[in-house]
């Protein structure tokens, strides 16, 4: 389990292969200068319910990681993941989708 740390102040704990693809989406965005929701369902240890917080470049944000090696990128994940962030709702947790099939060409 990695952990993702809001302006020292809020810690969660999310996967790491989740939390590299959330690590991609909040950099692009604040790359582009897009202040955005990010938000979460809790854990049941912490009292269920949702979290949320506003992400923005001048908040301290950081990603600590439990494994060594860097998880394989889902490009299709990152997409859904950057249009929920692009919304009024704001950055959500999604399900990762399949990788698209390689497409193959027809025998001749």
């Amino acid at each position: 389990m990695g952990k993702f740390t809001y302006d020292s102040s809020v810690t969660v704990d999310f996967e790491d292969r989740l939390l590299a693809h959330i690590q991609i989406v909040i950099g692009t965005k604040l790359r582009r200068g897009e202040a955005f929701y990010f938000s979460w369902r809790n854990d049941s240890f912490v009292g269920a319910g949702r979290s949320a917080v506003w992400v923005h470049p001048g908040i301290s944000l950081a990603f600590k990681y439990f494994g060594s090696k860097s998880p394989v990128v889902n490009r299709d994940w990152i997409e859904i993941l950057l249009l929920s962030a692009n919304s009024a709702h704001g950055l959500q947790i999604l399900a990762e989708p399949p990788p698209r099939a390689l497409l193959r060409p027809a025998p001749a």
